[in-house]
C-alpha cells in the first residue's frame, strides 16, 4: 500500500502532470482574457457588483453596533462603486469623482469598506495615462491615505497605519504602470509584425513580377526562333516549288505546324508579359536535352543525383522544355542551399501525352524555420513557370523524410489548333 502511494506521488510531481496543469491554466487565462476584452462594460459591471457585496457586511456591522445611519453608508458606498462601470471610458473623471466622495466620507466620519475601489480607480489611471499623470493620481491617493491614517488609526499609531495603507497604493500604481508599458510594447510588436507581413507580401509580388519578366524574355527567344524557322522554310519552299513540289509541300506543312505552335506560345506569353527596362544580353535557352549536363555539374558538388525518365519529350514545345529544365534546376539549387546533410537527390520526369510531371526528392533536413514560403524566390519562380501552362508546384517536407518538390504541367505534346 505504501509503495502505491509513493508511486502515485512521484507521478503527480512529475513534469507531465505539471505541464498539463500549466496548459489548462494558460488556456483558462486566455479564455477569460478574451471574454473580458470583448465585454469590458459587462466585466466592470460585475466588478461593481462584487465590490458592493464586499462592502455590504461592513455597513450592516457598523449600523448594528454604532447606531449610524444605514442610508449614509449606503449612499456613499454606491457613489464609490457605481462609477466602476465607466472607469475604462472615463478613467480620470471616475477617479476624481471617487476621490471627492472619499473626501466627503472623511468629513462626515464614515469609515467604508468600499474605499477599496479607490485602488481600482488608481490602477485604471496608471494603466492608461503617462507616468506624470499616474504619479499625480498616486499623490492624491496618498494624501487621502494620510487623512484616513490620522482619523482612523485603529489600534496602531497613525504613522504605522500610514505605512500599512501606503503599500496597497504603491502596488496598484506600479501594477498600472507595468500594464501600460506592457500594452505599449505589445502594440509596437504587433505594428512591426504587420509591417513585416506587408513587406513580405510586397517582396513576393515583386519577385513574381521579376520572374514573369524573365519568363517572358526567355519565351521571346523561343517565339523568335519559331518565326525564323517559318521564314526560312517558306523561302525554301518558294524556291523549290517548281522543281521539287513534294518537298515544297512538306516544307509548307512544317511552316503551318510551326506557326500554330508559335501562336500557342504567344497566347501564353501575353499572360505573363511585363515591360522590360533595358535590353539584356541573351543566349540560347536550355531544354530537356541539357538536363544531363546540369546533373553532371551538380554531381561535381558531391551530391548523388539519380534520374528516372518515363516517356519521351517528342514534339514538346520549346518553352515547355525550358520550364521543365528550370524547375529541375531550381529544385536542385534549393537542395544545395537549404537542405541540411543531404547526400542524394532522386529526380523523376514523366512525359505523358497531355502533361509533364517532375518530382524531386532529397534525403536532407530543411533548415529550421524554412518553409515553402520562406525558402527564397526559387519556389515562387517554379510556380510562375508552371502557372504559364495552368500547372501547379507543391513544395514541402516529404512524408518519408527530406524535402520534395512536385510539379505538374498540363502541356499537350501535339501542336494546338490556331484560334
Amino acid at each position: 500500500m505504501t509503495g502505491r502511494v509513493l508511486n502515485w506521488w512521484r507521478e503527480w510531481i512529475s513534469d507531465a502532470p505539471r505541464a498539463a496543469m500549466s496548459g489548462r491554466l494558460a488556456s483558462t487565462y486566455l479564455t477569460v482574457k478574451t471574454l473580458i476584452s470583448r465585454h469590458p462594460t459587462r466585466t466592470d459591471a460585475a466588478l461593481a457588483v462584487v465590490m458592493g457585496l464586499w462592502a455590504l457586511p461592513q455597513m450592516v456591522y457598523h449600523v448594528r453596533h454604532s447606531g449610524s445611519s444605514f442610508f449614509g453608508y449606503l449612499l456613499l458606498s454606491v457613489l464609490l462603486v457605481i462609477p466602476l462601470i465607466w472607469r475604462r471610458r472615463f478613467p480620470l473623471s471616475t477617479f476624481a469623482f471617487a476621490a471627492a466622495v472619499a473626501l466627503v466620507q472623511w468629513i462626515v466620519g464614515l469609515e467604508l469598506a468600499a474605499d477599496i475601489t479607490l485602488l481600482v480607480y488608481l490602477y485604471t489611471v496608471a494603466s492608461r495615462y503617462p507616468m506624470r499623470v499616474a504619479v499625480l493620481a498616486g499623490v492624491v491617493m496618498e494624501f487621502g491615505v494620510l487623512l484616513a491614517s490620522i482619523r482612523w488609526p485603529r489600534d496602531l499609531h497613525w504613522t504605522e497605519m500610514l505605512v500599512l495603507l501606503t503599500g496597497p497604493v504603491v502596488a496598484a500604481l506600479l501594477l498600472g504602470v507595468y500594464v501600460r508599458h506592457r500594452r505599449h510594447s505589445l502594440d509596437v510588436l504587433v505594428g512591426r509584425a504587420q509591417q513585416l507581413e506587408r513587406e513580405r507580401d510586397q517582396q513576393a509580388v515583386i519577385a513574381a513580377a521579376e520572374e514573369r519578366t524573365r519568363i517572358a524574355r526567355e519565351m521571346h527567344d523561343v517565339v523568335a526562333h519559331s518565326l525564323l524557322v517559318m521564314v526560312t522554310l517558306s523561302e525554301g519552299a518558294a524556291m523549290k516549288q517548281a522543281r521539287e513540289p513534294v518537298r515544297a509541300g512538306e516544307a509548307m506543312r512544317q511552316v503551318s505546324a510551326t506557326g500554330r505552335q508559335t501562336l500557342t506560345e504567344i497566347r501564353r506569353l501575353l499572360g505573363v508579359l511585363r515591360t522590360e527596362t533595358a535590353p539584356q544580353e541573351r543566349s540560347p535557352q536550355p531544354g530537356v536535352a541539357e538536363i544531363d549536363s546540369l546533373l553532371e555539374r551538380v554531381r561535381k558538388t558531391g551530391l548523388n543525383v539519380d534520374v528516372t525518365v518515363t516517356g519521351a519529350p517528342d514534339a514538346l514545345p520549346p518553352s515547355a522544355e525550358l520550364a521543365v529544365y528550370r524547375i529541375v534546376q531550381e529544385a536542385l539549387t534549393n537542395t544545395l542551399k537549404h537542405s541540411v546533410d543531404a547526400s542524394s537527390v532522386s529526380i523523376g520526369i514523366s512525359y505523358g501525352t497531355d502533361a509533364v510531371t517532375v518530382d524531386v526528392r532529397d534525403d536532407g533536413a530543411a533548415t529550421a524555420g524554412v518553409s515553402a514560403e520562406t525558402a527564397g524566390h526559387g519556389v515562387i519562380g517554379m510556380r510562375e513557370r508552371a502557372a504559364v501552362y495552368g500547372g501547379t508546384v507543391n513544395a514541402g517536407p516529404d512524408s518519408a523524410g527530406g524535402w520534395r518538390i512536385h510539379a505538374h504541367l498540363p502541356v499537350t505534346t501535339r501542336v494546338e489548333d490556331a484560334p
